[in-house]
């Protein structure tokens, strides 16, 4: 596994009230200070729990983002050995799943993939199970951290190692990244792109990772112009996933859809994949 670190601290702000830091267990105490100083949070005691929306909880076992307050849902972490992911592994359906034909895994064609929006890795994990090499872009020094951690752990497990592996993870504005690697001549034959969709009060109660994400990481309002990158630094094709019934990103139709109850991707086709 390859996961990059900053070389310097982050110096991400957040509001008064947003979100803290707390070990959860003594022999967390030290980690906690080191990433509190990386990401410019405060460190809690317990007591202090309810004087913030979310809470970035470190212990032994690993990291986590918990809301507060009444009726707040469980914490949220990047898990690639059990759970939901774990069972997806097993019985997802292979390259019978509707990611897997958007990518355009076929046969023996295992494309390589930028997933330039990784949020938790989940959609990454999928694809990197089924053969892909995967390159992961997560801008959000919250998320990730998550998912640096989870892939940490899953690196220590034999059933899943050989799939962390195949994933590697920066941080990194992704519409920057990929414009530089771009103009430096570099590519992908799939660029992977799920942006945050704009939030809607009168919509159905969210999923627990977006009620989490949402007051640290916000809507991808420059989803646009995330496209246009894709675009530029795509060898075969860009896949984009959306709500079902969200608006093409910058009005562009695509070359070809699939489409599922709750969401659909949309393929952008450049070039015919080939092994």
């Amino acid at each position: 596994m390859s996961v990059t670190s900053l070389n310097h601290a982050i110096t991400s702000q957040y509001p008064d009230g947003v979100i803290a830091i707390i070990a959860m267990d003594r022999a967390s105490v030290e980690r906690t200070a080191l990433l509190a100083e990386r990401l410019s949070l405060p460190v809690i005691v317990e007591k202090q729990r309810s004087d913030f929306d979310l809470l970035l909880q470190v212990s032994e076992l690993g990291v986590s983002l918990q809301p507060t307050g009444k009726k707040a849902p469980g914490a949220t972490s990047a898990d690639f050995v059990s759970g939901a992911v774990a069972h997806r592994r097993q019985f997802g359906g292979g390259k019978g799943q509707m990611i897997a034909k958007a990518v355009g895994l076929k046969g023996s064609i295992k494309p390589t993939v930028l997933d330039a929006t990784a949020g938790l890795g989940k959609d990454a994990f999928v694809l990197a199970t089924l053969g892909c090499e995967m390159t992961l872009l997560e801008r959000s020094p919250i998320i990730h951290l998550l998912l640096e951690d989870g892939l940490y752990r899953g690196s220590f497990s034999i059933d899943v190692m050989d799939i962390i592996q195949r994933m590697t993870l920066h941080h990194a504005n992704s519409i920057e990244w990929m414009t530089e690697q771009s103009e430096a001549g570099q590519s992908f034959q799939v660029v992977y792109l799920d942006p945050m969709f704009p939030h809607n009060d009168k919509s159905a109660l969210v999923k627990k990772e977006m009620r989490c994400f949402r007051p640290i990481v916000g809507d991808d309002l420059d989803a646009d112009q995330l496209l246009d990158a894709a675009l530029a630094i795509a060898e075969n094709r860009v896949v984009v996933k959306r709500p079902r019934k969200a608006p093409f990103l910058a009005d562009r139709k695509p070359s070809l859809q699939f489409e599922g109850k709750s969401s659909r991707y949309d393929i952008y086709t450049l070039k015919k994949l080939e092994n």
